[in-house]
C-alpha cells in the first residue's frame, strides 16, 4: 500500500501543470540611437568632409554607432556614382546594405545631406526594414529640380553628366543612367515627367494609376521628418523643394509671353492634400519640421547644424536584452 500510494503520488505531480517561472527582461545600460548618414552629389561616403562630420557627431553623442551609406567601396566610385547609375536599384542595395549590419536592426535615425534625403526617404517608403526613426534632410530635392546643378571647373563627372544631359533628361537612357534626370521635374513639363520619370514621381506617388499605400503607411511612421532649407540656396531650383515646394506649371490661357514663376508650397501640394505618402499624417499630427540654415546649399555653419543633430539624432534607448523580439524601450527623441 505504501509503494503504491508513493506511486499515485508521482504521478499526480506529472499530471498537474507546471508554474511557468518567470524571468525578468534584462536591460542593458542606455546608449544612443545609432545614425545613418547619406552624403550628397560630389561627395563620397569615406570623404574628409564626412569623416570629420561623424567624427563631430560622435563627440556629441559619446557610444553612437555611424553608418555611413556607399553605393561602392572605392571612394572615386561611389562619388561618380552620385552622378552615374539607376537609383532605384541603388536605394535597393542600400536596403540589403542596412539590413545587414546588426547595430541598426533595432531602427536608427537618419540624415541625408542633398540628394542623399530623398534617397532616404525613398528607403523608408519602399523598405523601412530595419525601421527609421527620426529622418533629416539638409537642402534636399523632395519636389525635384528645374535646373541641373552648375559644374566646378574640375568636376568632370559634374561637365559629364550635364553634357549627356542636355540631351534630354527624359529619355530612357537618362532616366536609367543620370541620377539628377531621376528627380528631374520641369514645370513646364509635367504631363511628360509623370510618364517618363522613374524614380522621383514614383516616390512621390504621382501617378494618379499606380499610388502605392504602403508608401504613406512607412513615411507616416516616423517620428519626426526634419526639413532644411538653405535660405540662399542657387543649387536646388527652387529652393523651396528643400521643403516640398515646387514651381506652378504655367497657366495655359495666359496671353503674356512669360510669366513669373510662382511657388506651390507643401500644404497646397497635390500629394499632401490627398496625403498620397503619408506627409499630411505626419504635418497634422505635428511631426515635420521645417527648419532654416543661412547660406548657400550645404553651407554647414556649426549654429545651423549642431542644434538639429542635438535634438533629433542619438536619442537614448535601452536593449532589452533577453527578449526575443529585440525590441527597444525609446527614451526621448
Amino acid at each position: 500500500m505504501i509503494i503504491l500510494s508513493l506511486l499515485l503520488g508521482v504521478l499526480a505531480l506529472l499530471v498537474l501543470p507546471r508554474p511557468v517561472v518567470s524571468v525578468p527582461t534584462l536591460l542593458s545600460a542606455p546608449h544612443p540611437r545609432p545614425l545613418v548618414l547619406w552624403h550628397g552629389l560630389g561627395d563620397s561616403y569615406g570623404s574628409p568632409g564626412m569623416l570629420e562630420f561623424i567624427q563631430l557627431v560622435k563627440d556629441m553623442h559619446p557610444g553612437l554607432f555611424v553608418h555611413s551609406v556607399y553605393i561602392e567601396e572605392n571612394l572615386k566610385e561611389d562619388q561618380k556614382a552620385g552622378w552615374f547609375g539607376n537609383v532605384n536599384e541603388q536605394v535597393a542595395n542600400v536596403s540589403i546594405q542596412l539590413a545587414e549590419i546588426p547595430e541598426l536592426s533595432n531602427g536608427f535615425d537618419a540624415l541625408g545631406f542633398s540628394q542623399g534625403g530623398q534617397f532616404l526617404r525613398a528607403y523608408i517608403e519602399r523598405y523601412n526594414s530595419p525601421p527609421v526613426h527620426n529622418l533629416i534632410t539638409f537642402g534636399s530635392q523632395h519636389m525635384g529640380v528645374s535646373d541641373l546643378p552648375l559644374c566646378r571647373p574640375w568636376d568632370v563627372f559634374c561637365h559629364l553628366a550635364r553634357r549627356a544631359a542636355r540631351g534630354g533628361v527624359y529619355t530612357e537612357w537618362a532616366q536609367e543612367n543620370l541620377v539628377q534626370a531621376q528627380y528631374f521635374r520641369d514645370a513646364d513639363q509635367i504631363p511628360l515627367y509623370l510618364t517618363s520619370n522613374r524614380f522621383l514621381a514614383v516616390i512621390n506617388n504621382e501617378v494618379d494609376d499606380s499610388v502605392n499605400t504602403t508608401y504613406a503607411n512607412n513615411l507616416a511612421s516616423l517620428n519626426k521628418l526634419v526639413l532644411v532649407l538653405f535660405s540662399q540656396d542657387k543649387t536646388v531650383v527652387p529652393k523651396e523643394s528643400s521643403w516640398f515646394g515646387s514651381y506652378a506649371p504655367p497657366e495655359e490661357d495666359s496671353s503674356l509671353p512669360w510669366q513669373e514663376k510662382t511657388i506651390i508650397p507643401m500644404r497646397l501640394q497635390p500629394i499632401y492634400l490627398d496625403n498620397r505618402i503619408g506627409l499630411k499624417t505626419l504635418d497634422e499630427r505635428g511631426d515635420v519640421v521645417l527648419e532654416t540654415c543661412d547660406g548657400e546649399h550645404m553651407q554647414l555653419a556649426t549654429e545651423c547644424w549642431e542644434p538639429i543633430v542635438k535634438k533629433f539624432v542619438g536619442g537614448l534607448v535601452e536593449k532589452q536584452s533577453l527578449d526575443s523580439s529585440n525590441s527597444q524601450t525609446f527614451l526621448h527623441a
